[in-house]
């Protein structure tokens, strides 16, 4: 389906309203495509627990929607996350490989992995796929000022 210009336009103005996390708490794949549907009028703009209380806002105030609580059937507002490898305990499965969204994993078949944490969304995707569970979540300390978005001491990068 060919998607119009203004409508390309729109979508990506809401998507870089999203904090590109790419976590699948909204019920989609990706930012984007959660962009497009919040764009096709045919989900609410609640639904992104990395975004916080800015996100809804902004998204609110972008589409005409109203500005409402977010939807706890998505997920809550927490401290951001990012996720390490106990590298001694890593087979080299890949799977969580494969599970990460923004390609923060590291590492070949049967050698050891890593996460770049300047890559890593936080979206814990990674941490059901390791059959041997040596992956572990870590809450990085939050630098700037403070705000109600639990991500906005991250880059757009790291969030």
């Amino acid at each position: 389906m060919a998607v119009s210009t203004a409508a390309s336009q729109n979508i990506d103005s809401i998507n870089a309203c999203l904090p590109q996390t790419q976590c699948t708490r909204c019920g989609y794949p990706t930012c984007r495509d959660y962009a497009s549907a919040i764009h096709l009028h045919s989900v609410p703009v609640n639904r992104c627990p990395p975004g916080g209380t800015q996100a809804l806002v902004e998204l609110a105030e972008l589409t005409g929607q109203p500005c409402l609580a977010l939807d706890s059937d998505y997920g809550t507002l927490e401290h951001p996350t990012i996720v390490v490898i106990d590298e001694s305990s890593c087979i080299g499965c890949t799977l969580c490989i494969q599970a990460c969204p923004v390609d923060a994993v590291v590492g070949g078949p049967k050698l050891m992995h890593t996460i770049l944490a300047s890559e890593c969304s936080g979206c814990d995707l990674c941490l059901p796929a390791c059959p041997v569970d040596c992956i572990d979540i870590e809450f990085p300390a939050i630098t700037g000022p403070p705000s109600d978005t639990p991500w906005s001491g991250f880059t757009r990068t790291q969030a």
